[in-house]
């Protein structure tokens, strides 16, 4: 705590001396003013992490100058002084903002003492501000969150990776979420103040990428009437996320890996060095590998990007999660479009969960769009779904192999299965396996299973 800056507002000079000096020696960092004007002024031009205010101030007071910093969003705490102290003005002060509120004549102890515990609790306060915002990005990511096994391993490797500036390599198929999982490394990472930049490599001619990537400098090609900035040069002191990766020209390879290795390039006709100082993220539905050993991609491109690669699940890999998906996209649609939030029957839920899901999540987001806006009487229904997802089956899908099959050694493999895809939850097993809670438990202890 003692490495805070405190501003104190005092207008008896004598006063602001003793209790400046009072905070110097006890290693605190201090400037002290002498109405509400100059403390503006100084609050202004440079941080402070406490304002100790008199109450009663020639011109503005302590109450008007809280009130004004709280009006303009000031994110500072503020501790009210006065000699004047009542009840009612100590409520007055904490309604409008005030973090504590010491009366005069205080001892050094008493001051020093409500500083620490101001301090304190300020910090608590911008650390709760500081997670909840993370979480609130995580709760805008929720195409991310879900419950199965191998979301977990993916969680746990963006967290651990979201604080570094190590490249990452996102793979998986399209619609899984590879640019969420981008953004939200940005977001928890050190460096989500700045620029997020995506170049889809697939979405822009193999003609114009190095201007797109490097910049131009006017009259560097026939159009070229201005100078052009770069994606890299835009994503300077931030993140950028190259998407596609695996469309990459193979002549263009080798100018991008240079300027990533050194972080200096040229803009395309320039001869001025631009100097970046960024982190690498990008994604591919491709085998990078496949594509080295077919000779359309640089080995040495692959390998500096794929220095921390992470997998994003396949929505088929995780159908525990598709419930909780739907309710999202269900709720996400009906304030997108201002209509009611339509309920979904069972069967059509259970034709959703079983549907193997090419498209991924974004194929689903898709779906429950058409269903909400199609709905009738607050209910989705299943003539609305598209013909992708075929008619609903009318017989079972499972089909008994021709020699037979011990019934026992399928249902204890069913049972493990969905123990296994719920990660020994058990009420979601059962739900998994459209059983009974109390029927689920009892064929367990049949087989022996879930003991552990």
């Amino acid at each position: 705590m003692k490495d805070s800056r405190i501003l104190v507002v005092e207008d008896d000079d004598a006063q602001r001396r003793l209790v400046v000096e009072i905070l110097r020696a006890s290693g605190y960092q201090v400037e002290g003013v002498g109405n509400a004007e100059a403390a503006l002024e100084e609050l202004s031009s440079r941080p402070v992490d406490l304002v100790l205010s008199d109450w009663k101030l020639p011109g503005m007071d302590g109450m008007s100058l809280l009130q004004h910093l709280r009006q303009e969003g000031v994110e500072v705490a503020f501790m009210m002084v006065t000699a004047y102290g009542t009840i009612a003005q100590a409520v007055e002060a904490v309604r409008s903002g005030a973090d504590d509120y010491l009366p005069k004549p205080f001892e050094r102890q008493a001051l020093l003492l409500a500083l620490e515990r101001t301090l304190h609790s300020r910090r608590l306060q911008d650390e709760n501000r500081r997670l909840s915002a993370a979480l609130g990005e995580r709760d805008q990511l929720v195409d991310l969150v879900g419950s199965a096994p191998s979301m977990q391993v993916l969680f746990r490797q963006v967290e651990k990776i979201a604080g570094t500036d190590a490249t990452v390599l996102l793979t998986g198929e399209s619609g899984t979420g590879k640019e969420l999982a981008a953004r939200a490394l940005q977001s928890l990472s050190r460096r989500q103040g700045g620029a997020f930049v995506v170049v889809n490599c697939a979405a822009i001619p193999a003609g114009l990428l190095e201007a797109e990537f490097f910049g131009a400098e006017r009259g560097a090609f026939t159009g070229a009437d201005r100078r052009r900035i770069g994606r890299l040069e835009a994503a300077h002191g931030g993140t950028l996320f190259l998407d596609e990766v695996g469309e990459l020209p193979l002549e263009l390879q080798p100018k991008l890996l240079r300027a990533l290795q050194e972080g200096r390039f040229h803009r395309v006709g320039g001869s001025e060095e631009i100097a970046v100082d960024l982190r690498i993220l990008a994604a591919t539905n491709r085998d990078l590998k496949a594509e080295v050993a077919a000779g359309r991609f640089r080995e040495d491109l692959f390998y500096r990007l794929n220095v921390v690669p992470i997998r994003l699940p396949a929505l088929r890999e995780r159908r525990e999660d598709v419930p909780r998906l739907i309710d999202h996209f269900v709720h996400r649609t009906a304030r997108r479009h201002g209509v009611p939030a339509a309920r979904f029957p069972k069967a059509l839920l259970r034709r959703l969960i079983d549907y193997s899901w090419p498209g991924n999540v974004r194929e689903l987001a898709n779906v429950v769009e058409r269903l909400i806006l199609l709905a009738e009487d607050g209910t989705a229904r299943p003539e609305d779904l598209p013909e992708s997802l075929g008619p609903p089956s009318t017989e079972g899908t499972f089909r008994l192999p021709a020699e037979g099959l011990s019934w026992e050694a399928h249902e204890k493999d069913c049972l493990q299965q969905a123990l296994d895809q719920s990660a020994g939850n058990r009420a979601r097993a059962a739900r998994y396996l459209d059983l009974p809670y109390k029927a689920f438990l009892y064929r367990l202890q049949k087989h022996g299973l879930g003991d552990e």
